[in-house]
C-alpha cells in the first residue's frame, strides 16, 4: 500500500468508511484517482453508501489532494461505492462475506480447476489467514489467499428481476 494510499484510508476510516480499492490512472499532466469506498459496519448483505456520501468523500479528498505539493492542481477524484459485485480485497473481506456467492479468479489454475471458481463462499479456513473455503458444486476447495489474482461478490441478477 503506497504512502498515499494509506493516507486516503485513514482519511475515509475518520469519516466512517474504508477504502475497498485505491486505483491511479490518467496522465501526469491530470491523474485521476478512483476511490471505493464502504461504509464501516454495513451487514454484508448491503451497502448504504450513497451518492451524497461519494459527493462529501470526493470534496474532502479534493480538498487534501489540493494541499500535497506532488500533485498536479487538477487532479480528479471519482469516488464510488463498491457495487453489487463489490470486489474482495482484504482477508478479512472473505469472512465479512461468508455465505454469499463469489467469483475467484486466480494467477494459475485454482486447486486442480480452472483459473476460474464460482461459488459459496465459506470463509477463512479456520485458524489459517492465508486460505480461503469456497463450496463448488457440492465440493469445499480451500484456496490460498497467494494464489487469487482477484474476487468479488456474485450478483443473481435474475432473482432480483423475478423478485
Amino acid at each position: 500500500m503506497s504512502s498515499l494510499e494509506q493516507e486516503i484510508s485513514g482519511l475515509l476510516s475518520d469519516l466512517g468508511f474504508e477504502l475497498v480499492t485505491f486505483e491511479r490512472a490518467g496522465g501526469s499532466r491530470r491523474p485521476l484517482l478512483r476511490v471505493r469506498i464502504d461504509r464501516v459496519g454495513d451487514p454484508p448483505d448491503e451497502t448504504n453508501v450513497t451518492i451524497d456520501d461519494c459527493a462529501r468523500v470526493s470534496r474532502k479528498l479534493g480538498r487534501y489532494l489540493d494541499e500535497r505539493a506532488e500533485l498536479p492542481e487538477r487532479s480528479i477524484v471519482e469516488v464510488s461505492s463498491p457495487g453489487v459485485e463489490r470486489p474482495l480485497v482484504k482477508p478479512a473481506d472473505y469472512a465479512r462475506f461468508a455465505g454469499r456467492q463469489v467469483l475467484i479468479q486466480g494467477f494459475a489454475p485454482l486447486v486442480g480447476r480452472q483459473k476460474r471458481v464460482e461459488g459459496l463462499l465459506l470463509g477463512l479456513v479456520e485458524g489459517l489467514k492465508d486460505a480461503v473455503e469456497v463450496e463448488v458444486e457440492g465440493e469445499r476447495l480451500r484456496v490460498p489467499v497467494s494464489a487469487i489474482a482477484c474476487a468479488n461478490l456474485v450478483y443473481d441478477w435474475e432473482a432480483d428481476l423475478r423478485g
